[in-house]
């Protein structure tokens, strides 16, 4: 999950938890034992706090500041590299900026403070006397030599006069502080605002606004190192500061174009992509206009068109498309500040999760991640349901049972807007669930162009399989398969061919699906099936409600398995002839099948697999 870590020691701070992090992002984290249910649940708040401030988490700590200052005081080390930490008072009034107040900490707590009605704690000088911090401008600013801004800022507070130069957006969030300027143009030091690349010294500081776009184009398959060498050619060529660039831009037709993402990532700025249309409103703009590229493409620039279509009616070309043997570039300048989300589209992506049995404790910390950076949740109402703990803000795209293809395509369309969709699927989203048909679609599901170019990720979940055999002990300890009893997707006589080589080969069996309202036949066929190659007290798992309320796990002997002590929510496992039971002292039984190490005779402190 995205954002800061509100760290939390009781039951008590949660509701206050609950409002920071609908102010500011990021995952409640608390402490194991006084808290029942959490985004992380931790056991030891010194060994949590110290792996969270090493990682470079923003941590916002909803206790006393002394807590905080005793467990993380041996970590310190360099102020430019370490994370913001942030105080806040059981009653959110009080939000104490304690690490890297230049670095986030003074904006969390006074964004704390406004919408808590508290007071930010701010004791850094120049935030008090100057009205700002220098070595942290606002957003879409970027300061080239911020090692230089502590001895500025310290020339300033004591009482020297400051020069102010524009060069294209101006520093007005410095003309509206308190800091003085020279009216003169002889102050003693010196604050410039530039595109261009330029050199700075310990007596003025150089800023950066990100107001230039970089427009690109590309032959399918085109090189990284040949888009990347082009773009540093233009940017040179024109004195261009690469911080100034605020996004790389292209049309729709490259949102999957893996030379551009890599660009982008390499100059640490978004992709932004337009349609042909919109980049064709640009033609009379454009420096190099091609009906070459208008066959191609439905526009007559693809570089310029894109770096035009974001800097807007008021901004300029700044530099005519320069061409590769398979690339273009061009760059575009905006008379302000670029924001990239208010232009064009991002990528698309899709998450396709497993949630496991639902459970916060089954979920994988990279579920959890990928739902907190989500914008919209696509699922079955039951598994959104489930994961209601880490979907707040989220938009829901419910879907009944048996829509599964609407359900898929839903989420692919959505994410081929430029939305980060989360499919959620319950257990492993690979088995027996939504994974496949995604692939599917892409194959023959005669998607929109923009589902089809969305970034996928499937990250795995503890599927019902896995839930059930350790919720009984170690029954998968040798070779085993799983076979669904569902013929709504498969011909029965293929399952039942299935369920006769299973037997014959002694598989340990998970049945997926076993029996339904109207199907309660083939769960018992499997059974007869299996009597005629296993032992009648073969063991039998019958699982429910994995990891949820109700839950229920018997063993039964494959003799007395009956239909009508399994529904739609059960997974059932059937032992192989080798598959035991064993109880230990408090009466329990346990289910297991030895992998041969006591019989072979193997050294069980060495690796065998």
């Amino acid at each position: 999950m995205t954002g800061p870590a509100i760290v939390i020691l009781s039951s008590g701070s949660m509701p206050l938890a609950k409002r920071v992090q609908s102010v500011c992002g990021g995952a409640v984290h608390a402490y194991r034992g006084r808290v029942d249910e959490a985004d992380v649940l931790f056991a030891n708040t010194g060994d949590h706090l110290r792996e969270l401030f090493a990682s470079g988490t923003t941590i916002i700590g909803i206790m006393a500041s002394g807590v905080l200052v005793r467990i993380l005081a041996p970590m310190l080390n360099d102020k430019w590299s370490e994370p913001a930490v942030v105080s806040l008072s059981d009653d959110g009034k009080s939000a104490v900026p304690l690490l890297g107040g230049h670095h986030g900490a003074n904006q969390i707590a006074r964004h704390l403070a406004e919408h808590l009605d508290g007071h930010a704690a701010v004791t850094t000088a120049g935030d008090v006397r100057l009205g700002l911090a220098l070595d942290e401008p606002p957003a879409g600013w970027t300061l080239a030599n911020p090692g230089d801004a502590k001895g500025v800022m310290a020339t300033l507070l004591q009482g020297s006069l400051a020069t102010v130069s524009d060069d294209g957006v101006g520093l007005d969030w410095v003309r509206n502080s308190d800091i003085a300027i020279a009216t003169d143009g002889a102050g003693t030091v010196t604050l410039i605002s530039t595109h261009r690349r330029d050199k700075p010294e310990s007596d003025r500081l150089v800023y950066h606004p990100k107001s230039v776009v970089l427009g690109v184009g590309c032959e399918r398959g085109a090189t990284e190192k040949e888009l990347a060498e082009l773009c540093a050619k233009i940017l040179d060529d024109n004195n261009i500061a690469p911080a100034a660039i605020a996004c790389v831009a292209s049309i729709d037709l490259k949102s999957d174009e893996t030379a551009v993402h890599s660009l982008a990532r390499h100059l640490n700025v978004p992709a932004r992509f337009f349609t042909a249309e919109r980049l064709e409103e640009e033609r009379e703009r454009l420096a190099t206009p091609s009906d070459i590229v208008f066959t191609e493409t439905g526009c007559h620039g693809v570089a310029e068109g894109a770096a035009l279509a974001v800097v807007g009616e008021k901004g300029k070309l700044l530099a005519p498309k320069v061409k590769s043997k398979r690339a273009t570039a061009a760059l575009a300048l905006a008379p302000a500040v670029v924001n990239p989300q208010e232009v064009g589209r991002e990528r698309g992506h899709l998450s396709v999760v497993g949630i496991g049995p639902g459970s916060d404790d089954w979920r994988s910390p990279e579920v959890t991640k990928l739902i907190g950076a989500a914008t919209d949740l696509v699922g079955y109402s039951l598994y959104l349901d489930l994961i209601d703990s880490v979907s707040a803000g989220k938009v829901r795209h419910d879907f009944d049972l048996g829509k599964e293809i609407d359900r898929v395509r839903h989420a692919m369309e959505l994410a081929g807007t430029g939305k980060n969709v989360a499919l959620v699927c319950s257990g492993d989203a690979g088995i027996y669930a939504m994974a496949t048909l995604v692939f599917e679609l892409l194959e023959t599901g005669g998607l929109p162009d923009g589902a089809r170019r969305v970034s996928i990720q499937v990250s795995p979940g503890i599927s019902a399989l896995q839930a059930a055999a350790a919720r009984a002990g170690a029954p998968l300890g040798h070779d085993f398969c799983t076979i669904s009893l569902s013929d709504l997707l498969t011909p029965w006589e293929t399952i039942k061919l299935r369920v006769e080589a299973a037997a014959r080969a002694d598989f340990v069996i998970a049945f997926y699906n076993p029996v339904s309202r109207r199907r309660r036949t083939q769960l018992a066929h499997a059974r007869d099936v299996l009597m005629d190659h296993r032992p009648a007290d073969t063991p039998v798992i019958l699982a429910t409600n994995l990891g949820r309320e109700g839950e229920a796990v018997r063993v039964v002997p494959l003799a007395e398995l009956q239909v009508d002590d399994v529904d739609m929510l059960t997974v059932v496992i059937v032992g192989s002839s080798e598959s035991r039971v064993v109880q230990t002292g408090d009466g329990r039984n346990w289910v297991y099948t030895p992998r041969g190490y006591a019989a072979k005779g193997i050294d069980q402190g060495k690796d065998t697999a």
